[in-house]
């Protein structure tokens, strides 16, 4: 199985850490060694206390780190829908992610704007701290895309099932608010989570089609790769990068 898993994660190693290659519309992701920080943002357009939390992760859109070090992502849940205005961006399936990370002890409650860092709580937005660095080694994951078809393999032999996760992430998305707490104002998402599939694999590789989403969602579109092991939302490596403008 190791043997299998080299193999598979050789062919993929074509280009340098969190690259992707444009030839032959192939785009390739690779992570590197050194773990790569996965952020999330759980918000949304109900909540008043949100956008200064967005526009941060927004800013993260120009940050030299992106990709090779750090992964953004927002994902708006539903459970603020009731105050008066329905986020199209939210999803009873991104609020019960947060729900099963407060299950599992990853956060102490449930709330908006609200930090997971690496699979823990992470507060240091609110005394403007910086992301702190990671500096362990969690293996490669590497990836292949072309057309929808993705293969992606992680080079640590699992001891248990993993978990490839897959989230196609919405930008350039500006939303006039017409009622709720962000009535009247004009919000920018990036980094949204649009669509989040996830596979289970006892080899560490994989062969699955991206989720699609529908064109006009965005303006931009991105990949968001990370693998967990069953059973956990703590990710063990990511890696991500920029899809075609025209790939939906």
């Amino acid at each position: 199985m190791y043997l299998k898993g080299i193999i598979g994660l050789q062919a993929l190693l074509v280009c340098s850490m969190s690259s992707i290659s444009w030839g032959e519309e192939v785009l390739r992701f690779n992570s590197g060694e050194q773990q790569v920080q996965l952020v999330e943002l759980y918000t949304s357009q109900g909540c008043s206390s949100c956008p200064p939390a967005e526009n941060w992760l927004n800013q993260l859109k120009s940050d030299e780190r992106l990709w090779k070090n750090i992964v953004p992502m927002a994902f708006h849940v539903d459970y603020w829908d009731y105050l008066g205005w329905r986020d199209i961006y939210a999803s009873n399936r991104f609020s019960n992610r947060q729900r099963r990370h407060r299950n599992a002890g990853n956060v102490a409650s449930v709330y908006t704007p609200g930090f997971v860092l690496n699979g823990k709580e992470w507060k240091g937005w609110f005394s403007r701290d910086p992301l702190p660095k990671a500096i362990a080694q969690r293996g490669i994951l590497a990836a292949s895309l072309q057309q929808n078809r993705l293969m992606a393999s992680y080079s640590l032999t699992p001891d248990s099932e993993l978990v490839l996760n897959v989230a196609v992430l919405g930008f350039e998305i500006d939303t006039p608010i017409e009622a709720g707490e962000n009535a009247g104002r004009k919000l920018r998402h990036e980094f949204v989570v649009l669509a989040h599939d996830n596979h289970v694999s006892d080899s560490g590789q994989w062969q699955v089609d991206i989720p699609a989403v529908k064109a006009d969602l965005a303006g931009r579109f991105a990949l968001a790769l990370w693998v967990s092991p069953a059973g956990k939302q703590q990710p063990l490596q990511a890696t991500g990068g920029w899809l075609p403008r025209d790939i939906f």
